[in-house]
């Protein structure tokens, strides 16, 4: 089939989504020549008003349970509704993946927006963090509304920015007047260094930088401390160079490695810490999907283990 815009709107309950979406249906640049599928997967105390669509090629289908969620029934949906375009009001309880992991191949995610009251912002960031990183790890654009003159909107700013430092982030104060984020956040280490020294704290912050920002580390030097994992079918000479990182709970703890060439990989082993200084290129790389960082070790020296040995955002 043709690839198929979807766009994502996602958030908590009462968190302003179905009040956005009815704004975008209203707009005739969004539905004008397209068949509009809606899927819903839940419903607030909010309802959509068909009655006030420009177009009649809006259509609503509601999924009230994340395991019915499947290739063919989204196939199903759209070809009952002949759809030119998707959008999706998720449900902030259900972790994204189960959508992307049930999406058809020919869905491409136009934008992901991601919404927040920001009376109960704090509280789920508190209470239910996995369910929030979760949503703002891939957002493209978070919306904190009904900002009040007394909220402090550095907290909101804060939560974001520990996640991700590319996606846009507005305030929508309850007078509807609307706010950008323009807070600069310096990273801790300095990306135009001839050797970019990253110190242990800082692990988590570079990797995500590097993850987000890949073509300022090309040709660049860095500095850190690895757990080395080798790996015989990455060939002779390759051996990994990374942390484990922990995002929001130590059920999330994952190894963020790198490829590494070192002619003396064979006098290492796995777990072994080490202090690596290399060249990073951007290149292909068989355990990349695509291109990714290959560092060229120049220094290879063992070390005490990181402190703290599992490295976080905070």
């Amino acid at each position: 089939m043709q690839d198929t815009p979807v766009y994502l709107v996602t958030g908590f309950l009462e968190s302003g989504k179905t009040k956005f979406i009815q704004e975008t249906l209203q707009d005739k640049r969004f539905t004008e020549g397209e068949r509009v599928l809606v899927i819903a997967c839940e419903e607030g105390e909010e309802e959509l008003d068909p009655t006030l669509f420009p177009s009649s090629d809006v259509f609503y289908e509601v999924i009230e349970d994340s395991e019915d969620m499947c290739p063919e029934l989204f196939i199903k949906l759209q070809k009952k509704h002949n759809a030119t375009k998707i959008l999706i009001e998720y449900n902030g309880m259900w972790q994204l993946s189960d959508l992307f992991e049930a999406a058809p191949e020919h869905w491409i995610i136009g934008q992901n927006i991601l919404f927040f009251d920001s009376a109960t912002a704090i509280a789920y960031n508190a209470n239910m963090r996995s369910l929030v990183v979760d949503k703002i790890q891939s957002a493209d654009m978070i919306i904190f509304n009904r900002i009040t003159d007394v909220m402090d909107t550095m907290e909101f700013h804060k939560i974001v920015r520990g996640l991700s430092r590319t996606a846009s982030i507005i305030y929508e104060k309850v007078t509807g007047e609307i706010a950008y984020d323009e807070i600069e956040d310096p990273l801790p280490f300095d990306k135009e260094a001839d050797v970019i020294v990253i110190e242990d704290r800082d692990y988590a912050l570079f990797y995500r930088d590097l993850c987000e920002c890949m073509q300022d580390y090309d040709g660049k030097t860095v500095r850190f401390k690895a757990l080395v994992a080798i790996d015989r079918e990455m060939g002779d000479n390759v051996m990994l160079v990374g942390r484990h990182v922990m995002t929001c709970c130590a059920d999330d703890i994952q190894y963020t490695p790198m490829v590494c060439k070192w002619s003396k990989c064979e006098g290492l082993k796995s777990y072994d810490w080490v202090t690596v200084e290399g060249r990073i290129d951007i290149k292909p790389h068989k355990m990349y999907q695509g291109p990714g960082p290959v560092l060229t070790a120049k220094k290879v020296l063992y070390a005490p283990a990181a402190e703290p040995p599992v490295a976080t955002f905070y």
